[in-house]
């Protein structure tokens, strides 16, 4: 289990990482996009190359005792660089503003990358340490400043993303606000990270043994925090798709009971071969359905109808967009009747225009207005019996 606690999330990381390279394919130039993918891989890096095998099979491969310590360094680095880059391409507006902090940072990161590798060279480290190699090699010079700059570079980043992320959340809601307190909890977590190992340290700086601060307490604190941020960037992104897709859904489903209605008279788009996956797709379809059985029933639509039923609607209380989705549905529903018994289309020279001239602008009211208005009833019963120079439902 040693290993596996730490090679499930990096899994789970690249897994999140695989399912966006279509994405980045297409969209090669997108900053946000392009530091979103990055920062999935490089968390994914972090747990993968601080897995204790991997660490033993590192050291094992070069050769050189403790040779994973700069390389998990390295990538813990390019990891919170990579928060701050994702989250100055998601909140700066201006690209030119945004490319100069991330050169910045980048500049910043790689110079401390740099430094860690050239304390390593520097430092006497002998003898292997998997797991407490921080506190172990705490008072060994160059190891020393090797892990305190890592650790303060690590400190710098969370905070300063934190508390970004932070004052961003206090402006915005939504799936984006969830996401940004998602981050922040990571970002929290990164920091008591931080607080045991420097804590473990400075222990040892001064004789005592807090190992077990940095063997134990900071790990599972790493592990959360890096979960915590990877879904609090995702969040909004999956949850406004999420939230399209539900919107699109419940449309398609509330606009049913026009669909049903005018089907029969547009049957090349009564079922269109769209999949039920896409609900985009469906919905557009099924409003081009509506829109081709509204085209076809126009000859038959009459708008003595459409305003003898608005003005129905009004007084039974109706405010002004119901009592028009109200008219529209009974217009409609007079015109299917009168076509089901027979009658032959409206003259158009009879000044009874039937579609009004903004067209039809609230399909789902109409829908919910054939399923529940009595107004519709009654004006679908009486077409069904009363010749076309009668109007009012």
């Amino acid at each position: 289990m040693d290993g596996l606690d730490f090679y499930l999330p990096a899994a789970v990381l690249f897994a999140a990482f695989a399912a966006k390279i279509p994405e980045l394919a297409r969209s090669r130039r997108d900053p946000l996009l392009l530091s979103m993918g990055g920062l999935l891989f490089v968390a994914g890096l972090v747990f993968l190359f601080a897995a204790p095998p991997t660490i033993v099979a590192v050291n094992d491969l070069t050769g050189v005792p403790n040779a994973s310590a700069p390389l998990v360094y390295t990538v813990l680095t390019a990891f919170c660089a990579s928060c701050l880059v994702l989250v100055v391409h998601w909140r700066e507006e201006r690209p030119g503003r945004a490319r100069f902090v991330t050169r910045w940072v980048a500049g910043v990161y790689l110079a401390v990358i740099a430094a860690l590798w050239a304390l390593f060279l520097l430092a006497d480290a002998p003898v292997e340490r998997v797991h407490d190699l921080d506190t172990y090699y705490a008072t060994t010079p160059y190891m020393r400043e090797m892990i305190v700059l890592y650790l303060v570079a690590h400190l710098v980043a969370s905070s300063v993303t934190g508390g970004l992320c932070w004052r961003w959340s206090l402006r915005v809601g939504g799936w984006l606000r969830g996401g940004l307190l998602l981050l922040v909890l990571g970002f929290l977590l990164n920091l008591g990270y931080d607080a045991a190992k420097f804590a473990a340290v400075f222990a040892r700086w001064s004789g005592r043994d807090w190992d077990g601060l940095s063997t134990h307490t900071a790990p599972p604190l790493a592990s959360s925090s890096a979960l915590l941020i990877g879904l609090g960037f995702l969040l909004p992104r999956v949850g406004g798709t999420l939230s399209e897709c539900w919107r699109a859904h419940r449309t398609y489903r509330r606009l049913g009971p026009l669909w049903r209605e005018l089907r029969g008279i547009a049957p090349a788009a009564a079922r269109p071969s769209v999949s039920w996956r896409d609900g985009s797709a469906r919905l557009i379809a099924r409003e081009s359905a509506i829109y081709d059985g509204l085209l076809q029933l126009a000859p038959h639509l009459d708008g003595r109808v459409r305003a003898a039923a608005v003005a129905r609607a009004a007084a039974e209380g109706a405010g002004p967009e119901r009592a028009e989705a109200v008219g529209d549905a009974a217009m409609v529903a007079a015109a299917l009747a009168g076509l089901g018994a027979g009658r032959v289309p409206r003259d158009p020279a009879d000044g009874a225009a039937g579609v009004p001239p903004e067209g039809f602008r609230d399909l789902v009211g109409m829908a919910q207005a054939l399923r529940t208005s009595p107004v519709v009833a009654r004006a679908r019963a009486a077409a069904a019996v009363r010749p076309r120079s009668a109007a009012a439902p």
